[in-house]
């Protein structure tokens, strides 16, 4: 996710992406740092969103 939001979205704060998905800071960051991963509804809306599927988000830095 960290990708995501630095290269395609240019945010730089953890803070401002968390609100544009609609989560909190704190579950935003666990997902980004690997921690914990969001249930599979939360993962396709935020799919939705992002214009990308849920393997592109959560699993593109394991390749």
């Amino acid at each position: 996710m960290k990708k995501i939001r630095l290269k395609e979205y240019l945010i730089d704060s953890k803070t401002e992406f968390s609100k544009f998905l609609s989560v909190p800071l704190q579950t935003y960051s666990k997902w980004e740092s690997g921690i914990s991963t969001p249930t599979l509804q939360k993962a396709l809306q935020i799919s939705k969103k992002l214009n990308k599927t849920v393997n592109d988000i959560w699993f593109m830095d394991n390749i």
